[in-house]
């Protein structure tokens, strides 16, 4: 009788124990960034790095985490705005600081326009925001250094491949 209610304890820990749901770990629940390739305007195809960029949120008194600042780049990744329908990037070429801790480099700045979308993911990982209708558009400025924006993918819901071209 003892070993019936022994191997009957047994079976009601393992029933137990495998009806448990797996551990609540957030593996790819992400909003994606972003993703700008930059293109030499001569020859629309060729990738062309910008000598010492550097990117910063418009009126942000610090650049963009996402980004190595002041290096030679040509595909950068950056987050938009959950809670606002555009974000603004300052983006500066040749950037450089004067003895007056001035910055030297050519900045245009490009506005991004969107709707977010927002998806749940799982328990773990709750909510993530894509965002659909993608739009572009270069300020105005006497001295650009980027050419032209293209908007490759309307829609951003990965990180595979560049969203934006943006011509030099």
């Amino acid at each position: 009788m003892k070993r019936i209610l022994a191997l009957g304890a047994v079976i009601m820990t393992i029933v137990a124990f495998s009806s448990c749901e797996k551990d609540d770990i957030c593996v790819d629940g992400d909003t994606p960034l972003l993703v700008i390739g930059f293109y030499d305007v001569n020859d629309t195809t060729a990738a062309k790095k910008v000598t010492k960029l550097r990117v910063a949120g418009e009126n942000q008194q610090f650049t963009v985490n996402t980004v190595a600042d002041r290096t030679d780049l040509d595909l950068i990744e950056i987050p938009l705005r959950i809670n606002s329908p555009n974000t603004s990037f300052v983006l500066i070429s040749n950037s450089a600081t004067n003895s007056s801790n001035e910055e030297t480099g050519n900045a245009d700045i490009v506005t991004f326009n969107y709707d977010t979308n927002e998806v749940f993911v799982s328990r773990a990982c709750g909510f993530i925001a894509n965002y659909e209708n993608l739009s572009g558009t270069l300020g105005s400025d006497s001295d650009h250094w980027i050419q032209g924006v293209e908007i490759v993918k309307t829609t951003i819901n990965d990180q595979a491949a560049a969203h934006v071209k943006i011509y030099h």
